[in-house]
């Protein structure tokens, strides 16, 4: 697959469409303004209109040429999931589905159906778009994960958080539940003689929106740490060479190559054992469609 990948290594892709979920703000505006730089059509798909419609005039006026349009996804809410997905489906198919929007360690909500947030949006939500669209999709899906997998547990008696709430485990479990899902999404796409194949990437540690949600202790200290962390630039690195890298393969996992992962250009990354675990992705596979309604059909 190699290593040292960055935006100068994302080739031509003139006449390709891409999907980016949460495309207004962080990685995925950053994911969209590249590939639109490069040729690409790109859909924007996120939950508030205003904020991408700015996004989009912000990345117009960088990138003239970008060729962008915006598709409404409430990821908290799985009625309006299966309605932006029936409108992507009557639209051009996709050459590559980048589920990129999330949400990290919010005070305890419920999505619309009643799901913890977390494991509602960056799970239940991504599981049931990409279950929908995947196959309207011609080369790659790209599902994000995070460092954070490495201390998850899922916790198949309490998926919604009932007994008791604690940001972090729960954001942990969400971004494992990622992982899971795109090892065992590649497995079955290769069982069904598929072309198109399942990538997962994570950003290090970048300094993005998603940091909102942390104390004000760790806010304050961000400016100091930033030498240290990825930009959202440098964050979505790993995005777009799961994205178009033409090296990746189908269950490869890629994030930064620095100390720890947490910065620097992209490469391999290190997937735990539990993230790998087939049996472990075959039960959340299981329950994710008893939970969504949504049954990928592989």
């Amino acid at each position: 697959m190699g290593s040292g990948f960055t935006a100068d290594n994302v080739s031509a892709q003139t006449g390709r469409v891409f999907l980016v979920t949460g495309a207004n703000a962080g990685i995925g505006f950053e994911t969209a303004k590249l590939l639109a730089a490069r040729g690409a059509h790109v859909i924007l798909a996120c939950r508030d209109a205003a904020r991408a419609e700015a996004a989009m005039a912000h990345i117009r006026a960088e990138v003239p040429q970008a060729d962008l349009t915006f598709q409404p996804l409430d990821l908290a809410d799985l009625d309006r999931v299966r309605e932006t997905a029936a409108a992507v489906l009557a639209g051009p198919r996709l050459h590559g589905l980048i589920n990129n929007a999330g949400v990290m360690i919010p005070p305890r909500t419920l999505t619309k159906q009643g799901f913890e947030l977390q494991f509602g949006v960056n799970h239940l939500g991504t599981f049931a778009f990409t279950g929908l669209l995947h196959r309207h999709v011609d080369r790659r899906i790209v599902i994000t994960a995070s460092l954070a997998h490495k201390e998850g547990q899922i916790d198949f008696s309490d998926l919604s958080a009932t007994r008791g709430y604690s940001r972090w485990p729960r954001y942990q479990m969400s971004k494992l539940a990622n992982l899971l899902t795109m090892f065992e999404l590649d497995r079955r796409l290769r069982a069904a003689g598929r072309e198109t194949e399942a990538v997962g990437c994570h950003p290090g540690v970048a300094l993005t929106e998603l940091t909102r949600h942390l104390p004000w202790p760790l806010r304050s200290m961000t400016p100091l740490a930033t030498p240290f962390f990825n930009s959202a630039a440098r964050g979505a690195w790993p995005t777009l060479q799961a994205a178009t890298g033409p090296k990746v393969r189908g269950g490869d996992y890629v994030g930064p190559q620095g100390l720890g992962e947490i910065s620097g250009p992209s490469g391999a990354a290190r997937a735990t054992g539990r993230a790998r675990d087939p049996r472990l992705a075959r039960e959340l596979w299981e329950r994710s469609i008893e939970l969504t309604g949504v049954d990928p059909g592989l």
